[in-house]
């Protein structure tokens, strides 16, 4: 577990994605390819790449939880997807920007 904070870095274990937290307070799960992932500059893990969990992360884009509790930027891509605990983070779609007139 991890204490989550807008503006912390962490790293994957089992890929070379790295994510900043935008949204989010407190403690959490926070995995990228099934395997906890450890704040940025910290001690490293090395785990294997769960299946389940390896549709992977784009840089630049912005995943959250269903209840829109978290979110998380994506600096540099991997292979491991996000995930709070075993549930994965889904790809937050950007808003539409009003029509002008």
């Amino acid at each position: 577990m991890v204490i989550l904070k807008p503006g912390a870095r962490f790293t994957s274990n089992t890929c070379d994605g790295e994510v900043i937290i935008v949204k989010g307070v407190g403690e959490a799960d926070l995995r990228c390819g099934g395997v906890p992932m450890s704040p940025a500059g910290g001690e490293t893990v090395t785990g294997e790449l769960s299946p389940e969990a390896s549709g992977g992360t784009q840089m630049g884009k912005r995943y959250a939880d269903t209840e829109d509790s978290i979110e998380i930027l994506c600096t540099k891509p991997g292979e491991g997807s996000l995930g709070l605990g075993n549930a994965l983070l889904d790809l937050k779609e950007a808003k539409p920007l009003p029509a002008s007139d």
